[in-house]
């Protein structure tokens, strides 16, 4: 490491040389500047274009946009939440050598990020001070490869002390200070850079792993990193601030400095290429131009805080923290201004408040910002919606889909705001009825209860302690802690590899491939296929060489039988899992082995590199010769089920219009999957509708043109339809009925199918047969999942779809007549009905016909128990007229009847009481086959003899079994097994109310 610190010297010597005076002038000038007079040029826009415009007019660093919310492809993250996350590709060493991305150097953006939830969660501190945020835009720069320390630490000097004038007295240097247990010496190369460019010595300062050096996880690339801190207060030295916690003392820039790889065993490898990481929270260098001590007090937050007085009836924002902020309301303001921003752009990036994942946790942050908005700044419902158009003018011009996307923002606010306020008074009731239960001496709520109103009813934490602390009342923290942990275990392994994912290539292994000069894989064959004279897919055969072999993190020249492995090959006709199709499945031979099968269980991309998990049948080595087998069934089944989702894409947008876009899709060989956001659930018409259009160009036998086109060309296509990914340059196009070449040159006005893909396609959708939609739903509000099948499955499903319409009319000519049945018969007959739905809803049918069936169904069912109750009151005013003959009017009446129903056994009661209304009246039936008493009871309403609960509940114990009810009426069941005589029931009973009758006396 010294040697490589002199080398390093050595070579920058010149430029720092150079530097130094630019740098020194620099300074010079911007001590002199009146620091207060630069507050008013820097708004937060020209702040964050001031940043860009340096490093690519300055610099040359390519601009990428910022990446959606939602990460790429990472099921790591819920929440994009460092301005690294889309660029982790490159630094594991394995973006798609055909993408853009692959070529990038010099790199500078300013990011989208989220944290909240999972590791970097900044969601409950939101609001209690002047700095957390859950939504942030980080500015950064990075080098792959290209310029290192020197430069990084040079570049981001003259930005803040030249192009922004900030004093440089007021700014601390940090670098890493070594540690021993790592065997990582102190970072002594940046501390000379600084010192070389006129830091002072007493502003460049050692801090350990905690504070300066960064890992991106477990495992993979890290490395030292030094950080900027700012002074507001000036004029002095605050280097002891630094790192304390120090509302005075911030860190506004970390540079990172990738120069190790954290291996699975926790030891620390040098990377085969070094690169540079920055980050800067836009927010925090806004409040420090705009000369504020507060990210809340900059143009960022202002105009909202401003919008949310103007809708609330609370007294304007004031800036206070703590017992200061006397109820809440700053606090208030500051949660509301930092939500409806995180809401604004999650949903603009295709986030939406949902019960999983990320959306769970924006369901959470919603929630949060309703419950202030309502309850401490007394704003009517709508206001929080209402606050997007503000979001869209502070930030559209960074983020154009702000504007584009602000109808849907609001409306998705609005429908969860109204869901969420009907919640809150669900969960008041639950609170109320479980303190009713609790020991009245116990402080402690429980923690299962205030869980599952987390968890079910989307109650944010702070709440539920506020209710109850308005109670006397505290939840059990720790049982909570419990409680969180398993459902986080559980999330775990439900997520869990099911045991088939590749052995995926790490760092280390992608970049000794690429120094050993192992082509990358040519994976052109999957799309070697055609149609035979007789219309069947031929698919042609693929022979290749073994170039290397993945085993237990690391490669090696040779596996044996009963290994699992990663293979690489110089060829493949196996599509490896992407773009929403599953992977191939199949098998190997190897030359001379042909009776020995190599089954591959999956197929991965990495880096270029196709790699197939293989379990060795033989001795397998590099350099060997296979022959690679495809299944063609589970091949062709996927490039039908993918074709078909192009044509439900199309269809969707044809009949719903432009505003519909996909948010997700997948293909296997039995069916396929498409998320799509829209207002609500398809109508039964739009289903009709958007499966005829389908089967209309299957009919059609359209051809499917698929050409490889530049991606600037391709992105010129009138009609193309894109989702969020990093798409390989040159791209394949995939359009339906319209060859490419007439797309490109504007030769038609025909609508047509055509999307930007990688998967395997029909050449002629006649293949697909047939296309049912067998499942629709909303997964959150705004965004549906359709479910759908092809070919002979959607001929199956539509046959099921007949067979229990047919079942349906059948028994709709029952329910019709039921009235003269019995009420045993008219109750099997509301089982039937009963049974049918179910079948209905767990059928595969097509959706159209579930709904309606389920409609009608709904109709029977009300039908067939308005008839069954009708029959049951007919039946209990004939005998309660019996037993008012035979009782007269007693003041207790105890008797059995003869029914199996509970139902018809307390209507009787009604009736009698109704008749007799100062009798106590109790009535059981046996039924002698299960030796069941059922028992059903009714005292005069004011009675002074007793509750009819207590009534029954006495007669039924002696029976050893129990009865509920209230003071009038009650209804219970026993059992006769050790009664020698049955009619003791009626003794015990007339005992209990002619005792009671006496008292009262």
């Amino acid at each position: 490491m010294a040697a490589r610190i002199g080398l390093v010297k050595q070579l920058h010597c010149a430029f720092l040389n150079a530097k130094l005076s630019v740098l020194s002038a620099g300074i010079r000038r911007c001590s002199a500047l009146s620091y207060s007079e630069s507050h008013k040029e820097f708004t937060s826009k020209r702040v964050r274009r001031k940043f860009i415009d340096f490093f690519k007019e300055g610099y040359e660093h390519r601009v990428v946009s910022s990446s959606p919310v939602r990460p790429r492809g990472d099921p790591s993250l819920l929440f994009v939440n460092a301005g690294m996350n889309q660029f982790k590709p490159i630094l594991l060493g394995c973006p798609d050598p055909r993408s853009e991305m692959a070529s990038y150097r010099r790199v500078v953006n300013s990011q989208k990020c989220v944290r909240a939830g999972g590791k970097h969660n900044d969601l409950e501190d939101v609001g209690k001070d002047v700095y957390h945020h859950t939504f942030f835009e980080m500015l950064g720069n990075w080098s792959f490869g290209d310029y290192f320390k020197v430069e990084a630490c040079a570049m981001a000097w003259r930005l803040l002390t030249q192009e922004y004038g900030i004093p440089a007295d007021r700014l601390y240097i940090s670098y890493f200070s070594g540690d021993v247990a790592n065997g990582l010496p102190a970072d002594e190369e940046t501390r000379q850079i600084w010192l070389s460019m006129g830091v002072q010595p007493d502003h460049v300062l050692p801090f350990g792993m905690k504070d300066n050096f960064w890992e991106m996880g477990e495992t993979g690339p890290c490395g030292p990193c030094t950080e900027i801190h700012y002074d507001h207060i000036g004029n002095r030295n605050a280097a002891s601030l630094v790192n304390a916690d120090s509302p005075d003392v911030v860190e506004i820039w970390n540079l990172v400095f990738m120069q190790y790889n954290r291996e699975v065993n926790g030891s620390l490898r040098p990377l085969p290429q070094c690169s540079v990481d920055t980050g800067m929270g836009l927010e925090r260098l806004v409040t420090v131009l705009q000369g504020k001590r507060s990210n809340y007090d900059t143009d960022l937050f202002t105009p909202i805080l401003s919008a949310i007085h103007q809708c609330s009836k609370v007294p304007a924002y004031q800036g206070r923290t703590g017992e200061a902020d006397v109820g809440q309301v700053d606090m208030a303001y500051r949660v509301v201004a930092d939500h409806i921003r995180t809401l604004s752009v999650c949903i603009a990036d295709g986030v939406y408040p949902g019960m999983t994942g990320a959306e769970l946790v924006l369901r959470r942050i919603l929630r949060r910002a309703v419950r202030f908005t309502t309850e401490v700044l007394q704003a009517p419902e709508g206001a929080l919606a209402s606050l997007v158009p503000t979001v869209a003018h502070i930030l559209g011009d960074a983020y154009p889909e702000l504007h584009t996307e602000s109808e849907r923002i609001m409306d998705l606010i609005n429908q969860n705001e109204v869901q969420f306020l009907s919640s809150l008074k669900q969960g008041r009731r639950v609170i109320d009825r479980t303190l009713s239960n609790m020991d009245k001496d116990s402080a402690v709520f429980p923690a299962s209860v205030a869980w599952s109103l987390y968890r079910n009813l989307g109650f944010p934490l702070d709440l539920i302690d506020l209710m109850l602390e308005e109670k006397g009342k505290v939840v059990d923290k720790k049982e909570m802690a419990v409680l969180e942990d398993e459902y986080e275990k559980l999330r775990l392994q439900s997520e869990e590899d099911d045991g088939d994912r590749v052995n995926q290539l790490d760092l280390h292994s992608l970049a000794e491939l690429q120094s050993r000069g192992v082509p990358h894989t040519d994976d052109s064959p999957k799309y070697c296929y055609s149609l035979g004279p007789n219309g069947q897919y031929v698919f042609q055969p693929c022979r290749a060489s073994v170039l290397a072999l993945y085993c237990d993190g690391s490669l090696v020249s040779e596996v044996i039988e009963g290994q699992r492995c990663g293979v690489i090959l110089d060829q493949t006709s196996f599509y490896a899992e992407q773009g929403g199709q599953a992977h191939d499945q199949g098998y190997f031979t190897k030359d001379g082995l042909q009776d020995v099968l190599f089954p591959v269980k999956s197929v991965r991309l990495a880096g270029g590199y196709v790699v197939h998990q293989v379990t060795a049948a033989e001795t397998l080595r590099t350099g060997d010769q296979v022959q690679l087998h495809l299944d063609e069934v589970i091949r062709l089944g996927c490039m039908v089920k993918h074709s078909a989702t192009h044509l439900l894409n199309f269809a969707l947008r044809e009949l719903l219009g432009p505003s519909v876009s996909q948010r997700g899709s997948h293909c296997t060989a039995n069916r396929l999957r498409f998320d799509f956001s829209v207002k609500g659930s398809l109508s039964v018409s739009e289903l009709q509708q958007v499966e005829e259009l389908v089967q209309n160009i299957i009919r059609q036998n359209a051809e499917v043109h698929i050409e490889e086109i530049p991606l600037s060309k391709a992105k010129q296509i009138t009609g193309l339809r894109t989702v969020d990914e990093v798409y390989p340059d040159p791209v394949r196009v995939v359009s339906v009925a319209v060859p490419v070449s007439d797309l490109l040159n504007s030769n038609t006005t025909e609508q047509a199918s055509v999307e930007l893909c990688c998967g395997t396609h029909l050449l002629k959708t006649g293949a697909i047969k047939d296309f049912v939609i067998v499942s629709e739903r909303q997964m959150v509000k705004g965004i549906s999942r359709i479910l759908a099948v092809t070919g002979d499955e959607a001929k199956k499903a539509r046959e099921t779809g007949q067979a229990m319409e047919e079942e349906l009319e059948s028994l709709a000519a029952q329910v019709g007549a039921a009235s003269s049945l019995s009420i045993p018969a008219a109750q099997r007959l509301s089982k039937e009905v009963g049974l049918l739905m179910n079948a209905v809803d767990i059928t595969p049918i097509p959706q159209w016909q579930r709904r309606e069936l389920q409609n009608r169904l709904k109709g029977m069912q009300k039908t067939s128990n308005t008839t069954i109750r009708k029959l049951e009151i007919k039946e209990a005013a004939l005998k309660a007229k019996e037993l008012l003959i035979k009782h007269s009017n007693k003041p207790v009446v105890v008797d059995f009847i003869h029914t199996d129903s509970i139902s018809v056994l307390m209507k009787t009661v009604l009736q009698l009481s109704k008749s007799s209304p100062d009798s106590m009246v109790m009535l059981f039936s046996h039924l002698q086959l299960s030796g069941k008493v059922l028992c059903a009871c009714q005292v005069p309403k004011g009675s002074a003899s007793d509750s009819a609960l207590k009534w029954a509940h006495y007669v039924c114990a002696r029976l050893g079994g129990n009865a509920d009810g209230s003071t009038d009426v009650a209804k219970g069941v026993g059992n006769s097994a050790n009664l020698a005589d049955i009619t003791d029931i009626l003794h015990w009973a007339d005992e209990f109310a002619q005792n009671k009758i006496q008292k009262a006396s």
